[in-house]
């Protein structure tokens, strides 16, 4: 099958935009400085540029690898971001190597579990955090011998 074209489940060939990887998520945060104090200081996230707009801070990228990043925007307004159910984001999965090891990571600089670590259906460990806006942060150790990788080697497999 050719580059750019997936069969859909239901059996057509549907022409696909080819992109190379999700380059960042965005955010509206509340406290630019607790935010910050979270992702660099406790999650480790690197500063690396920021962007004024009519003089004020508009944007903080935050870098979680070198190819995929944080994009922060300033003065959101409300109290906290949208409960799970309402249409919008929903959370962001942060791919971890070890669950156990990150999970002492998190406890040694004081970022609380939301959903402590759990096997879900999908066959890999997770467990779940949230900034200090209430946005949800999905950790996850991806198996082996998960449904997203028995996925990709499908798809590796048809291509």
């Amino acid at each position: 099958m050719p580059r750019g074209i997936v069969r859909a489940r239901h059996g057509r060939n549907t022409p696909v935009l080819t992109v190379s990887s999700v380059g960042h998520v965005a955010i509206k945060v509340k406290d630019i400085e607790a935010t910050l104090d979270f992702y660099v200081g406790k999650l480790g996230f690197e500063e690396i540029m920021r962007l004024e707009k009519d003089g004020r801070l508009w944007i903080v990228y935050l870098r979680i690898t070198d190819t995929q990043f944080l994009e922060v925007f300033t003065e959101g307004t409300g109290e906290r971001a949208p409960g799970w159910d309402p249409i919008g984001y929903h959370h962001m999965c942060l791919v971890v190597p070890d669950i156990d090891r990150c999970i002492a990571e998190l406890v040694a600089v004081g970022v609380p579990l939301t959903i402590p670590k759990v096997m879900e259906i999908d066959r890999n460990w997770q467990c779940w955090i949230e900034d200090p806006d209430g946005h949800r942060i999905e950790l996850m150790q991806m198996a082996d011998d998960s449904m997203q990788a028995e996925a990709i080697a499908r798809l590796t497999r048809e291509r």
